[in-house]
């Protein structure tokens, strides 16, 4: 029932370009720009771009991408080029052929949340689609493969087998009473009542899986854990038609599990293991889809009232927020609400004194659902956030103007051929002016001035591989892709004709990214 990507997740949620590990250390910037806007020093001697500290990696569920280029504490701001640094006359042969984009980082997760069988159980979430063994999680949270049901891989993670023995202990006590005759048994009945439970919560993630997946929305994986299940799907929903139709599938298959319970039920003799275990199960898929109906993110209902707000107003941001602070009024309600109708018996079972440990048990169980759905709501928020700004992370924008040099030139030379163009990149060349390799920022800071002369820029350089090509016109979210598939610290931007257009740090992105997240939405 969560929606975050995951990610962006990143997501919900997000997504950091990791630059890649080698080269000199970076270290601080402390030369300021030239008047023209080069980086070098009064005295003519070229110096290198500044260097900034390379973003950390990131796990594809999580996370936030990369950043906006304004300038803070005198680092120099990143200079676009006015036209395209044309090395060579473009051949048509060379169009670069843009690389297969990967999986981007979760967007949302849904979380469902057992809670205490007969009881308070949740459940809620949407599937996603699985892309293959490639965009997998190499360690999936340390769960266990179980099947790739509609190619979705699922996970049991270890936590689930935490819940499974206390479900199969708190039903195993309701089972003394009901049918004292089994003894000890009584818990082997509990342990299978616990693993169709969540065969339930297994089925509600995977009708959300089918929706994804008919709607062409990638889906990572599902995974059952403590408090329930959890999917992932990568991508937003296109229109808040569909945004409703993928949320409400999952309550929907919950009721109609407990409708199937519910004629089996009556198809056996009441007061015997099979009554009530079907009575049970009916129960249990009832408080799920109750559960995940309510109007709150990150619950089913939560992504129902943010397509209706969407619908309204025509602005998936205005969802998200109205149904991310329901989410939180009703976490609210949970922590506070949840124990009182414990202790009155509303939810079925006997009335409790206040202050014995079942008051206890049902606050402590208050609070982690509480602090879930709360949680939720503000990664919804926070992903929501993300993607209305990531159409600000242009490639054209962030790019460095560069200048072209052979491989055997002294990496001063380079650098005062960079000051003299007004450019702060350099892209090695062979004798044809086919581009070979960008030279890294962090390699040249690293460089004493006094070696300069002494050391050639070929040296210095990384070798451009197709995915390290990127086409000026890529933004947003592609652009993130592009940069994931191919972790670098530069890459060498060309038009669609094949004509160098500059160089793109992966620090400039992500300044670009961090400073429009920091602005209101």
């Amino acid at each position: 029932m969560r929606a975050e990507s995951a990610p962006v997740q990143a997501g919900e949620g997000q997504a950091r370009v990791r630059p890649d590990g080698d080269g000199a250390p970076d270290r601080p910037d402390s030369t300021p720009d030239r008047p023209d806007g080069a980086p070098g020093r009064a005295d003519g001697e070229p110096e290198a771009a500044p260097s900034v500290a390379r973003p950390a990696a990131a796990d594809p569920a999580a996370a936030a991408p990369v950043g906006p280029d304004t300038p803070t504490r005198g680092e120099p701001r990143p200079q676009a080029p006015t036209a395209p640094v044309s090395i060579r006359k473009p051949d048509p042969g060379d169009r670069p052929t843009p690389a297969r984009a990967p999986a981007p980082t979760p967007e949302r997760a849904h979380a469902h949340h057992t809670g205490e069988p007969l009881k308070g159980a949740k459940d809620g979430g949407r599937g996603k689609g699985d892309k293959g063994d490639a965009d997998e999680p190499k360690n999936p949270g340390g769960g266990l493969l179980m099947g790739r049901p509609f190619g979705v891989p699922v996970y049991v993670a270890p936590s689930w087998f935490l819940v499974a023995a206390l479900i199969t202990w708190v039903f195993g006590g309701q089972l003394d009473r009901v049918l004292p005759e089994l003894g000890n048994a009584r818990y082997l009945v509990s342990l299978f009542f616990a693993v169709a439970f969540y065969a339930s919560v297994l089925v509600h993630e995977l009708a959300h899986t089918v929706a994804a997946l008919r709607f062409k929305l990638p889906v990572r994986r599902i995974q059952l854990q403590f408090f329930g299940g959890v999917s992932e799907i990568e991508k937003e929903s296109e229109t808040p038609g569909r945004e409703f139709v993928l949320a409400f599938v999952g309550p929907l298959l919950s009721l109609v599990l407990a409708g199937v319970f519910y004629v089996g039920m009556r198809a056996v003799e009441p007061g015997t293991v099979p009554g009530v275990l079907l009575a049970g199960l009916m129960i249990s898929n009832l408080i799920v889809a109750a559960f995940n109906l309510l109007p709150g993110l990150p619950l089913d209902g939560g992504r129902m009232l943010r397509a209706v707000v969407w619908k309204i107003t025509g602005k998936p941001m205005s969802g998200t927020i109205a149904a991310a602070w329901v989410g939180r009024a009703l976490a609210i309600s949970v922590l506070i609400g949840l124990p009182l109708l414990n202790q009155s018996g509303a939810l079925g079972g006997e009335t409790q004194d206040i202050g014995g440990m079942d008051t206890v048990t049902d606050a402590l169980l208050a609070a982690i659902l509480a602090a879930i759905i709360w949680t939720g709501a503000g990664n919804s928020l926070r992903m929501a956030r993300l993607r209305e700004h990531l159409p600000e992370l242009r490639a054209r924008a962030l790019t460095r103007r560069a200048v072209p040099v052979e491989t055997d030139t002294p990496l001063s030379e380079a650098l005062r051929r960079a000051n003299a163009a007004g450019a702060r990149a350099l892209v090695v060349v062979d004798t044809d002016g086919d581009p070979l390799s960008v030279v890294r920022e962090a390699a040249i800071v690293g460089v004493p001035e006094h070696r300069r002369p002494w050391v050639t820029v070929g040296g210095l350089a990384q070798d451009i591989t197709e995915g390290m090509r990127v086409p000026a016109d890529l933004s947003g979210e592609e652009l993130l892709d592009r940069l994931r598939a191919t972790p670098a610290t530069e890459y060498l931007v060309v038009e669609t004709s094949g004509e160098i257009y500059g160089v793109l740090s992966a620090a400039d992105v992500e300044r670009a990214f961090v400073n429009a997240m920091a602005r209101p939405s």
